[in-house]
């Protein structure tokens, strides 16, 4: 337990870096590059011979250019875009109103080009794809994190850099002096690199130490592991990988199929294992990492539902072994808890392939397979014999087993990050409620919006496919059950039962109500046997609408529509209007309201006294309950202001014949001072909390 908490903790720092933070954020950001570039790949290397035949002959190759273009334009600059997203995600970090954004993002691309060598005659788009990655985070990061250090710095200074022109023109013109600070730090020391390093450009400096670590003629084992261990390394720490080592690949590992193919044309047995062959179809199945692996154990034994549905969205591309949305989306990169699965996963199906392989278990690789080739079908293909395909099965299921505990682990993780972020959300939300009530969490641009717009999607996804209600009895002074009121309640799957006013709020932000509003008005009606049987029959059933959508005309008709289902007049159904706004009275919401009580529904003020409700709503006698509202209940048993106030409420409402219910009735002193006062209807947990109708 203590070896799990500090692994938690350290974790937990690790991921709180702003480098670490800053990172992730710009490559999920790059999610829908990522997705459409997978997508292009897949339709453009999809491994079936007429296929491609196909797209490369119809409309003189239009399919094919197509893919091409869209191929080229997402992952053929994706370093270019990771500059962009790296350097944003930064500023966006800092929740500076008064640093310009864009500043950044130019000062970490013209950095992005110095580093990547745009200097040089051959540079081409070959220098912005997922080779230059490196370059994109650091450009991204640390020139963005110059920049703003800059502008801080210098913002009294630039401020006098004002032509008198619009406020766009002077708000870029004060971006210059820090951008051209940022940019020649990053000018200077690259040339000083260079000279000392006698290289051309920083490119050229990183890519010969990579090859410079796989010198020597040996091509054996160690090599092979080396190259694995390494790429999947870089991967972790968001660096493609393979094409990093593209170059080691070349001249090492490429030409084992063509001497294994010579070999068998002079008469002999092959004697190469290591080819590219053997690493994209025996050792990164499904991508770095093996993570087809991965997918596979998310799907199996994960119960985390956004894990869940991350490996269903990334299942498609990564049958054909292209995993940047896993890698990116769940994440992998700068992920302690993966590391460790991530690098060993590799490995362990490198050595055991290698030794298949070896020993003759499995023949040798001896045809070409394109890397997009889905499992199993690689296996046979390359080997020529269906032993591939069994040994691509044995390195997926140890791969999963390997996966598997990391899985469960990641999900207790993910589960403590988020109800710490859900607890520290709420004592937000509860300290602020008041003020909240005009604002629109969702639109705020700080971690509580963040975590608002998570939670709504939630509730978007979770009402729509399983709307729960629950049911609080009212009982009267005998102790007999004379009503209930229809709740809704969500119970999260992670949080645990929200706070109705969150979950309210956050519905009326994504303007979801009077839907929700509709939903639960005809599942309660739909329930009415099942509460009859549970309550009693004949009780009164309360269904809460706000005041903006009982007076609407949607929901007249709507109701007039459930009304020919069900006949209100046979039945005994209440409408409380809630106080999140007040029914503004006119000739037509008068009309409307009479329609509804003619329909043989009773209409209710729910919270009277203390919210939007007001006299106002008492003298067309339209409404037939009146609930006080529970704060006056609350303090009545100390305060005789309140038993006043309450004495009021009741003598008011029975001279104009209406029924009070007293809510948050919590303690007998409080029932028995209603009584005295002539209430005699009460709801609360002196009776009972609201329950699903199967508790």
């Amino acid at each position: 337990m203590e070896r799990g908490t500090r692994l938690y903790r350290l974790t937990s720092k690790i991921q709180q870096f702003s480098l670490v933070k800053t990172i992730r954020t710009g490559l999920v950001n790059m999610i829908p590059i990522l997705t459409i570039g997978a997508f292009a790949l897949v339709f453009k290397e999809f491994p079936v011979k007429a296929y491609k035949e196909f797209i490369a002959s119809f409309a003189n190759g239009f399919l094919l250019n197509w893919f091409n273009f869209v191929y080229s334009a997402t992952f053929g600059v994706l370093s270019v875009y990771m500059t962009y997203t790296i350097s944003r995600a930064y500023m966006k970090s800092k929740y500076d109103t008064d640093v310009p954004i864009i500043g950044a993002n130019i000062a970490s691309l013209i950095v992005f080009f110095i580093l990547a060598g745009a200097y040089q005659p051959d540079f081409g788009i070959d220098h912005m794809g997922p080779k230059s990655m490196l370059y994109a985070i650091i450009a991204g990061y640390f020139a963005a994190l110059f920049y703003r250090a800059f502008y801080i710095a210098l913002r009294r200074k630039t401020q006098i850099l004002t032509l008198g022109a619009d406020h766009e023109f002077n708000r870029m013109l004060r971006t210059l002096i820090p951008i051209t600070l940022t940019v020649s730090l990053f000018a200077i020391g690259n040339a000083f690199l260079l000279r000392v390093t006698n290289k051309e450009s920083f490119h050229d400096l990183y890519i010969g130490l990579l090859n410079d670590l796989f010198a020597g003629e040996n091509t054996g084992f160690s090599k092979g592991l080396g190259f694995i261990a390494l790429s999947s390394l870089f991967w972790f720490f968001g660096i493609h990988g393979n094409d990093a080592l593209e170059g080691v690949m070349s001249t090492y590992f490429y030409p084992g199929l063509e001497i294994n193919q010579l070999q068998i044309a002079a008469g002999l047995e092959p004697t190469r294992v290591l080819t590219k062959e053997f690493f994209d179809c025996f050792v990164l199945i499904g991508g770095c990492g093996t993570t087809l692996c991965l997918l596979v154990a998310i799907l199996i034994f994960s119960r985390n539902r956004a894990k869940r549905g991350l490996a269903a969205t990334s299942a498609f591309p990564m049958i054909f072994n292209i995993n940047e949305m896993m890698v990116f989306g769940l994440p992998i990169i700068y992920n302690p808890i993966m590391l460790i699965p991530f690098l060993v996963t590799p490995v362990v199906t490198y050595s055991i392939a290698y030794l298949a392989i070896s020993t003759g278990i499995v023949p040798y690789i001896t045809s070409q397979v394109a890397f997009t080739t889905p499992i199993f079908l690689g296996g046979y293909i390359a080997t020529g014999s269906y032993a591939g395909s069994l040994l691509q099965l044995v390195n997926l299921i140890v791969g999963v087993l390997i996966y598997f505990p990391f899985v469960r682990y990641s999900d207790k993780n993910t589960m403590k990050n988020n109800m710490a972020l859900y607890e520290n959300f709420m004592d937000y939300f509860k300290t602020n409620e008041q003020l909240l009530q005009h604002v629109k969490l969702t639109e705020q641009n700080n971690k509580q919006g963040d975590f608002a717009k998570e939670l709504l999607a939630d509730i978007k996804y979770d009402l729509s496919r399983n709307l729960k209600l629950e049911y609080q009895p009212q009982y009267n002074y005998k102790g007999e059950c004379v009503g209930v009121e229809t709740l809704l309640r969500w119970n999260h799957p992670i949080y645990g039962m929200l706070y109705p006013p969150l979950v309210v709020k956050l519905i009326v932000e994504a303007n979801m109500l009077k839907e929700l509003e509709e939903a639960i008005f005809t599942k309660a009606v739909s329930e009415e046997a099942k509460i009859y049987q549970k309550f009693g029959r004949g009780i009164k059933i309360s269904i809460n609408v706000t005041g903006d959508t009982v007076v609407t005309d949607e929901f007249l008709d709507f109701m007039k529509k459930l009304n020919d289902k069900y006949n209100f007049k046979e039945k005994n159904f209440c409408i409380e209007v809630t106080e999140q706004t007040a029914v503004s009275f006119t000739d037509k919401t008068l009309d409307q309201l009479r329609q509804l009580k003619n329909m043989g529904l009773s209409l209710a003020i729910d919270d009277f006294s203390m919210g939007q409700t007001s006299i106002n709503y008492l003298k067309h006698n339209l409404f037939d309950y009146l609930k006080i509202d529970g704060l006056l209940i609350k303090e009545m048993v100390d305060s005789d202001n309140c038993k006043e106030i309450v004495q009021s409420i009741v003598d008011l409402a029975s001279s104009l014949n209406m029924i009070v219910v007293a809510e948050y009735v919590e303690l007998d002193e409080q029932k028995e001072i209603l009584h005295k006062l002539g209430c005699d209807i009460y709801q609360g947990h002196l009776y009972s909390k609201s329950l699903p109708l199967d508790e």
